[in-house]
């Protein structure tokens, strides 16, 4: 689901899905793979600021986003920032032979944001 401040990120996470689901399609058989990577929030300079923004006043950056995911993204079971080399991890794994038979899949790497299981 997506929270409610942020429906464009959400309409921008559908477009993605719709054109590797294609894109995968359109390659079958050629022994090219197509997937998306679904990130959660993901620390970053601008994460960071905008953590800040919201946060109550004079609190650090890291009570900032744990006051953050505390109260807006109670759901998470990592209870943390996604960290950039994460994310990268699961792109290493997909660029190798080792990801060979995933083709179309759309993968999180969110620490367990979403409740859903597919």
């Amino acid at each position: 689901m997506t929270p409610p401040e942020m429906v464009h990120y959400g309409v921008t996470k559908s477009s993605q899905l719709a054109v590797s689901r294609g894109m995968a399609e359109l390659t079958k058989g050629t022994g090219v793979t197509v997937n998306a990577v679904l990130p959660g929030p993901t620390r970053s300079e601008g994460i960071v600021e905008f953590l800040q923004k919201v946060a109550s006043p004079g609190v650090s950056a890291a009570e900032a986003e744990h006051e953050f995911i505390e109260k807006h993204r109670t759901s998470s079971l990592l209870q943390r920032l996604i960290e950039d080399h994460e994310v990268a991890n699961l792109v290493a794994y997909l660029a190798s032979p080792l990801s060979a038979a995933t083709n179309g899949a759309a993968l999180r790497v969110e620490g367990g944001l979403l409740r859903s299981i597919v």
